[in-house]
């Protein structure tokens, strides 16, 4: 049986009718369309289905979409502003030669856009201990770490 559940996502206010067995990875993926979220383990290990939930990384793969009710949503395709200019730490991945596959860059980006929201600048430590619930199998991390210093402002 189905619930209706409100949020925002991306700024926009959503009304919608949820199946309660749903996972947030699948709502945005599969009925919102948005692809930029993807699904890496499904057990909250690997972070490519990171999105901020009221200012907090989380994976998406096994939060529940119930739990979406009344919060703020922001995902990959939130950050890409209107006339679609890349948000700078979009653009500093892509800048910074970041971006291999690409599979796990959403999530990278999302978990680190938390932690500078939340800090102006941060410290190297914390930049890593932002993304360390985030995998990647083709860097050793070096580019990543230096293009979200790059928006911190820290080199």
């Amino acid at each position: 049986m189905k619930k209706e559940i409100t949020f925002t996502l991306n700024n926009e206010k959503v009304v919608v009718e949820v199946d309660p067995k749903w996972t947030l990875l699948y709502f945005l993926r599969n009925i919102m369309e948005m692809t930029g979220t993807k699904e890496g383990c499904g057990y909250g290990e690997c972070g490519a289905c990171t999105v901020i939930v009221d200012g907090q990384a989380i994976n998406s793969c096994i939060y529940p979409v119930l739990e979406a009710e009344g919060r703020k949503i922001v995902t990959i395709e939130g950050l890409m502003a209107k006339n679609g200019e890349l948000d700078p730490l979009q653009k500093a991945f892509v800048d910074e030669g970041a971006v291999q596959c690409g599979f796990c860059i959403p999530g990278m980006i999302m978990s680190s856009k938390a932690l500078l929201d939340e800090k102006e600048k941060p410290t190297e430590d914390e930049i890593k201990e932002s993304i360390e619930g985030n995998l990647c199998r083709c860097t050793g991390y070096v580019k990543i770490i230096d293009a979200i210093k790059s928006v911190a402002g820290g080199r």
